[in-house]
């Protein structure tokens, strides 16, 4: 059976943060700033500098996802990357959307020229990262995603899985320490197409 590439989406293969700060500001007046992974306490009203909270953080995010999506920009050198994989291996794209957004991400990606099997998913990803790599019969896995949460999960519920912690916003990267969990913390598709390679190489 073929390897089993299980990657996310955002600040993985596309950019979102940047684009849904922008769109923050310029429809809801409110300015978006992460320090780091976490949403909470990223986002303030403009007028009066309060933080907005839960419910109406992710109202907000649902509200981004799937009407705003088109203004998400490629990862650099990321459908390149992908591409030389897909020639020895199989390759999901593993998304934490609302399941209404599954056809909504894949016309976005294959308008970027990325054309692989989309999953949604809510909450830790590691029972179904686990369910995919015994659908496939793979020898051998790598699961790629930016937010450390997932990793420890794949740990636990996919452990033979190969792990590899990318950020790929130039913006977000620095305040983003690698994830306790993952074999390798790589922010560059160039240098992770490397890596993901001779973890596949290896069996």
């Amino acid at each position: 059976m073929k390897p089993l590439l299980i990657t996310d989406c955002d600040e993985v293969l596309l950019h979102m943060v940047r684009h849904f700060g922008e769109w923050l500001g310029d429809t809801h007046d409110i300015d978006f700033a992460l320090n780091g992974s976490a949403f909470e306490g990223a986002m303030r009203r403009r007028g009066d500098g309060s933080t907005l909270e839960g419910p109406e953080m992710w109202a907000l995010l649902d509200g981004f996802f799937p009407a705003e999506m088109e203004r998400q920009t490629l990862v650099p050198h990321a459908r390149e990357a992908l591409a030389r994989i897909a020639e020895v291996a199989d390759i999901v794209v593993l998304t934490n959307l609302q399941d209404h957004c599954r056809n909504h991400r894949i016309t976005q990606l294959a308008n970027h020229g990325i054309v692989h099997r989309v999953e949604c998913n809510q909450g830790g990803k590691g029972n179904p990262v686990a369910r995919l790599v015994a659908e496939h019969g793979a020898s051998v896995a790598v699961f790629v995603d930016d937010l450390a949460t997932h990793h420890e999960s794949v740990a636990k519920h996919a452990p033979d899985v190969f792990r590899l912690h990318m950020v790929a916003e130039p913006s977000l990267a620095p305040k983003v320490p690698p994830a306790p969990h993952a074999h390798a913390r790589i922010d560059d598709w160039r240098d992770a197409q490397a890596w993901i390679l001779e973890r596949f190489a290896e069996v």
